[in-house]
């Protein structure tokens, strides 16, 4: 019996499942795997903050940090032969984990080899998974507004259930689970952008998409956060700018929106005004609710030679005891200026590989996703370190990345061209 015939041949009587069955369950399984792998990176990047509900800080870090080595042995399971595909980001990504190592041979600096490992797993989980880049499903962009929701539901949980927990100081926080405000907002702006930009693509559906901006809107605005606001409407414009000559819907959505803005603000200018001052004097907001004056003490630190190229090591992002809350100014702590350079390095490479894209749904969730955190970047922890900001442009990369097949045939039309 020759190997056509084999191929083709039907299942034997009492094998089981068709043999064309059987594989799409096993595409099944494999894309739970990866959805699973994906959501254990959100939980790793989820700081816990305590809860209402008696769960001890060590139990609480045990579920983030002990969610990292459980990914890789899922991420390990559905790539056991850890086939990667090569890229540009992740390996800019792969010279701060590298940098970070370079740290720790420091005597004064051991202390961060913990943080240096985990970060170095982080990576290498990214890297597990770059085979499934660039698919048409949008499988990783998917299983990342599932996670982010799914963090979200526990904020309304926690809101239905200890309302005054999770309004403590006037802003929506995680309750069940110690989200913090600005988090809230963040994932909030993100699920809201990225469910918008599917919509203008025609990749989700209108009603779909108009319960779930009114739900991550509502919850931006009770996070009280501005800079998540900032960065969703000029996101948004970017995303739509890149679509605007293709897409009808985009020109008819921003014309839409110029009307309600205009109406918004002569109306309810007051309300804005006021939501946005968030109570706060002249002073505080000038200096960013104090924002500033952490950075000084970054700034003014005593430093050597080495300590001014690669930094202290990675931390926990204060100083003195006080949150740092910038990536540019935690990145040139931890990792120096050549931890500055790599995240300059990291946004550039994204920005002019989506230049060079021709207008689509994809290159507008990529730009999205990289202006939000270029403009998150300046007043949160953002893309240096192992958090919800790094995958986001993690998704932007693979976005932007070219499919399998699509470099196949470049290559066939280059091997024309060289015949």
């Amino acid at each position: 019996m020759n190997a056509a015939h084999v191929a083709v041949a039907p299942p034997r009587a009492g094998s089981g499942i068709p043999a064309a069955r059987s594989a799409a369950e096993r595409q099944r399984a494999v894309r739970r795997r990866v959805g699973i792998a994906w959501g254990l990176l959100v939980v790793n990047a989820l700081t816990y903050y305590g809860s209402v509900l008696p769960i001890p800080s060590a139990a609480g870090k045990l579920i983030t940090q002990g969610a990292l080595p459980l990914m890789l042995a899922v991420a390990l399971s559905v790539n056991r032969r850890a086939v990667i595909r090569p890229n540009v980001f992740l390996f800019l990504v792969s010279l701060l984990a590298l940098e970070a190592l370079i740290t720790t041979l420091q005597p004064q600096h051991l202390g961060t080899l913990y943080r240096t490992f985990r970060l170095a797993e982080f990576v290498a989980g990214l890297w597990l998974l770059t085979p499934w880049w660039a698919r048409r499903d949008l499988l990783l962009v998917r299983y990342h507004l599932i996670s982010l929701s799914v963090a979200l539901g526990t904020v309304v949980l926690g809101l239905l259930v200890a309302p005054g927990a999770a309004m403590a100081g006037g802003r929506l926080g995680g309750a069940l689970w110690g989200i913090p405000a600005t988090e809230v907002g963040h994932y909030s702006a993100v699920i809201t952008g990225l469910s918008i930009v599917l919509w203008l693509g025609g990749m989700m559906r209108g009603k779909r998409t108009l319960l779930v901006s009114i739900a991550g809107i509502t919850l931006l605005l009770l996070s009280h956060t501005r800079t998540a606001l900032l960065a969703l409407a000029a996101s948004l414009l970017v995303a739509g700018l890149s679509m605007i000559v293709v897409r009808a819907r985009v020109r008819r959505f921003f014309a839409a929106s110029a009307l309600i803005v205009s109406l918004g603000v002569m109306t309810t200018a007051g309300v804005v005004a006021e939501w946005l001052a968030r109570g706060q004097s002249a002073q505080q907001l000038s200096s960013l609710t104090g924002r500033t004056d952490f950075w000084s003490l970054v700034l003014n630190m005593p430093r050597d030679r080495f300590q001014e190229i690669f930094g202290f090591g990675l931390s926990n992002g204060s100083v003195n005891g006080l949150p740092i809350d910038s990536n540019w100014l935690v990145a040139y702590l931890e990792q120096g200026l050549f931890g500055v350079v790599v995240c300059v390095a990291i946004l550039l490479f994204l920005l002019v590989a989506a230049f060079f894209q021709p207008p689509s749904t994809k290159r507008a969730l990529a730009l999205f996703l990289v202006t939000y955190s270029l403009i998150a970047s300046f007043t949160q922890v953002g893309f240096a370190n192992p958090t919800t900001y790094l995958l986001e442009l993690t998704l932007a990369a693979s976005l932007l990345m070219p499919s399998v097949a699509r470099r196949q045939r470049w290559r066939r039309r280059m091997s024309a061209v060289a015949v």
